[in-house]
């Protein structure tokens, strides 16, 4: 599978659905705020957060990009924030991730399974590209097999997706099967993300290797068509009036993305309208935002976790140590300081509120978890049990994100509680992405920070592509043949209950080892001023096509 993708300066990684934080701050029109300033805002968990339905349409919503530009809109090229923010309200995929974490058919009408290595994919008639040409089954396969051609160099290539796929054949004039090597059910709801999106075949041949940049563009189905790409100032949008779902029709004649990253910039640029709306806004500016006359701050669903990933090398090599550390941490302190209240202490890297489905198997699971409560005194055993490290402990994180140096500030105390020496180390973000696809760039780390997201609802999903010995994403080495045994079953169960219950054995198992120090659960963190609405409070909008239903408040 691709490499992790981090948080908008790091390379992210797929991560998993994080706790699913749906407190709502509403303040529109009001001098003060619904919560105290850094109130613990993350009480309720799993609850979809619906932002008031427009009025009406509107003709030009201006919305930041908190990452920065895309590097492209190409599909393939489509594996981290900037990119996937922007392109899901352009190019569809056959499924659809949902605002409440659902995947159904997207351009495909159906998904069928007749036998374990088998998706048949029946597709909706009468799509329209935006040059007015109907999508067929060509276009489809075509889209799908650029993913398996090493030319192509896709993101999404990887082993445990496309390296499973033996075919993708036409199969009737409006139905594509997709023939795997061995069986997975996770790799359906893949096409919901830009695995499955499909772009019109002709379009992309012509363009070649300009596909997807500025000069070229795009060609594909959705509810918006790309109507230029001004490198470096902005990627305007424009509304498709002969798309194919009247259910999701655009609200806003226009939509322009811009691409301020500094938290300070955004923060006045939403307080003072130049910009009308943004998801992950900043942290630090939450208590402003949450006291802002201009606009709503929403706190909804998300995929997002902060953890410290180990790296299998040095003093933190010991799993005894990892989890020693864990305990000493206080990520409840971490969460309503650092995060200001808008994120949740978690216990594992498959968190409450993640679950699509069986969620009573994994939150028994996750109870029987090691508490995040603080427990000084019995880290300080494991310590001794180890054997105290003689060097010390160096975790990177990327520089010029502040948030995670304040989030080791607390991991370095709790370290010298336990008689651990817990060095932070700043790398240039430019420098930073190479931790997760390169074993050189980590030699001398024990760790380094990361923010991940989990591209679709399956707790199986993060885990398989974490403890397979054949990831490149398994950055520990970590390796357990009963678990690697566990993830095959789970892999091709088709019950949702019984493909729970093999994925919370491997949560325990693979959580005892500690190869990831879970941290946090973020909010989605959307505030949208207050002339418009619509946008979902929830972690989709790097698949689901949100700019859609964003339209007038008034």
């Amino acid at each position: 599978m691709p490499g992790d993708r981090p948080e908008g300066l790091e390379v992210r990684k797929r991560a998993f659905v994080a706790v699913a934080i749906a407190s709502v701050i509403s303040l529109a029109g009001c001098g003060k705020p619904a919560q105290s300033p850094s109130a613990d805002r993350s009480a309720a968990t799993g609850t979809l957060v619906d932002t008031p339905a427009p009025k009406g349409d509107v003709d030009r919503v201006t919305w930041n990009v908190p990452y920065g530009e895309p590097t492209s809109l190409d599909p393939l090229k489509s594996y981290n924030y900037p990119e996937n923010e922007v392109l899901s309200n352009l190019c569809e995929s056959l499924m659809r991730v949902n605002p409440d974490f659902s995947v159904t058919p997207g351009l495909a009408e159906s998904a069928d399974h007749p036998t374990p290595t088998t998706w048949v994919y029946n597709l909706r008639k009468g799509v329209k590209f935006w040059d007015g040409k109907e999508m067929t089954a060509d276009d489809v396969v075509f889209s799908l097999k650029r993913h398996l051609d090493p030319a192509e160099g896709s993101y999404w290539a990887g082993d445990m997706l496309t390296g499973n796929i033996a075919s993708v054949k036409k199969t009737g004039a409006y139905q594509v099967t997709v023939t795997l090597k061995k069986p997975d059910v996770v790799i359906n709801d893949y096409m919901a993300t830009p695995l499955g999106a499909v772009t019109e075949a002709a379009f992309t041949r012509q363009a070649g290797a300009k596909f997807g940049t500025p000069d070229k563009g795009v060609m594909c189905t959705g509810p918006f068509a790309l109507k230029k790409w001004d490198k470096g100032s902005q990627v305007t949008l424009v509304r498709n009036d002969a798309y194919w779902d009247e259910s999701r029709k655009a609200k806003a004649k226009e939509f322009d993305f811009r691409f301020i990253v500094d938290p300070a910039t955004l923060t006045n640029a939403l307080k003072t309208g130049e910009i009308d709306g943004s998801y992950d806004v900043p942290t630090d500016a939450v208590d402003q935002l949450s006291n802002a006359t201009n606009g709503t701050l929403y706190l909804g669903k998300s995929m997002q976790m902060v953890a410290i990933i180990g790296t299998g090398d040095g003093p933190f090599s010991d799993p005894r140590v990892r989890t020693a550390l864990l305990m000493a941490t206080d990520r409840e302190a971490i969460s309503k300081t650092v995060f200001a209240g808008t994120a949740a202490p978690l216990r594992s890297v498959v968190p409450p509120g993640s679950y699509s489905y069986a969620s009573k198997v994994y939150e028994d699971a996750y109870a029987k978890l090691l508490p995040t409560t603080v427990d000084i005194e019995g880290a300080k055993k494991l310590v001794q049990e180890a054997g105290k490290p003689s060097g010390p402990i160096t975790i990177a994180y990327p520089s010029e994100r502040t948030v995670y140096e304040d989030i080791l500030a607390e991991v370095q105390s709790a370290g010298k509680k336990i008689g651990l020496d817990i060095q932070p180390k700043g790398v240039p973000s430019a420098r930073y992405g190479a931790f997760f696809s390169d074993a050189e760039a980590r030699k001398g780390y024990s760790g380094f920070m990361t923010t991940n997201y989990f591209d679709v609802p399956e707790p199986l999903a993060f885990l398989r592509n974490h403890i397979d010995p054949g990831s490149a994403e398994n950055y520990d080495k970590f390796s357990a043949p009963e678990i690697t045994a566990l993830l095959d079953q789970a892999s091709a169960e088709n019950d949702d209950t019984k493909r729970a219950e093999f994925t919370a054995q491997i949560e325990t198992k693979y959580m005892a080892k500690t190869p990831w120090l879970p941290i946090v659960a973020p909010s989605t963190r959307l505030f949208m001023n207050s002339k418009i609405t619509g946008a979902p409070a929830s972690f989709v909008y790097l698949y689901y096509p949100w700019a859609a239903a964003v339209g007038s408040a008034k």
